[in-house]
């Protein structure tokens, strides 16, 4: 292909040579539809200026499309034989982008440092931690500014839903501390390696500033814990034990302005920055 973007072919003849298992334990499902790759790279409106970090290369299908728009591009990932192997196939298909491929062979959800600066996370996630992952990347890299990620689609239900919606919850309230975001689209299951039984969702998002607060991040996603440990409780109820006891947790909601008798899933993350910051002031 001109822009040296892989193939079904392409996909099937290296898997063949690496002799490759998409395995489940690595949730590997790799993209084998270059205009679906195009398209990440489109929405996520990829350009020179960039860094991306990029979780789960896999083959290498989304490598070479952020490196074709001019990216530099540092690829974390977990199977060593994959790892391995894709400065290789970058060298094939784009040679003249080697030199703007750093690959690292570990686990995301460990990583801790990285040679240099992202500003951007645009990956094809694996489905069992995704939002681990999300969450851990934009906690430690504070210099990402924006994503676009493909999840499986109740995920990325979840990552988007206002207070108040059915999908609303912990992992809602955790990617709203740091970001805004919003379904990019969906994806079909059909341009994967292999066919998941599941569909896919794109989420992009903007990085903002975490809410106001006396309280560490850390105590405030402890509220937000507690809040939806059993989500059919009150606050009241539901925050007895983090407050230590159902009086003083009502106390505490009252003085952050948020009735006792709504439920976690009514609330939005500045909610419960405040009801953690109240908390932090009397201890």
């Amino acid at each position: 292909m001109v822009d040296g973007l892989l193939g079904p072919g392409d996909i099937r003849e290296l898997a063949a040579r690496l002799n490759i298992r998409p395995t489940k334990q690595w949730g590997q499902n790799f993209v084998v539809d270059a205009n679906t790759v195009r398209r990440i790279v489109r929405l996520a409106a990829v350009t020179a200026d960039d860094t991306v970090l990029e979780v789960g290369p896999g083959l290498g299908s989304l490598t070479l499309g952020l490196l074709a728009a001019g990216a530099e591009v540092i690829a974390v990932e977990i199977d060593p034989t994959l790892a391995d192997a894709l400065p290789h196939t970058v060298h094939r298909h784009r040679p003249q982008d080697v030199k703007h491929l750093t690959v690292i062979e570990a686990d995301a959800l460990r990583v801790v440092e990285l040679p240099s600066e992202p500003t951007a996370l645009i990956a094809n996630l694996p489905y069992n931690v995704a939002v681990p992952i999300v969450l851990h990347l934009l906690q430690t890299f504070e210099s990402i500014e924006r994503g676009l990620v493909m999840v499986q689609a109740e995920v990325a239900d979840r990552l988007v839903a206002p207070p108040g919606s059915r999908t609303y919850g912990v992992p809602s309230v955790k990617f709203a501390w740091y970001a805004q975001g919003e379904r990019a689209g969906a994806v079909p299951a059909s341009v994967f390696w292999p066919v998941p039984r599941v569909e896919s969702g794109l989420v992009a998002f903007q990085r903002h500033a975490a809410p106001v607060t006396e309280a560490s991040r850390a105590a405030v996603f402890a509220c937000i814990d507690a809040a939806f440990a059993q989500r059919r409780k009150t606050l009241r109820a539901a925050l007895a034990g983090w407050a230590g006891s159902a009086t003083a947790a009502e106390h505490l909601l009252l003085a952050a302005g948020v009735d006792p008798s709504a439920r976690g899933e009514a609330l939005d993350v500045a909610a419960f920055a405040r009801i953690a910051g109240v908390r932090a002031q009397q201890v």
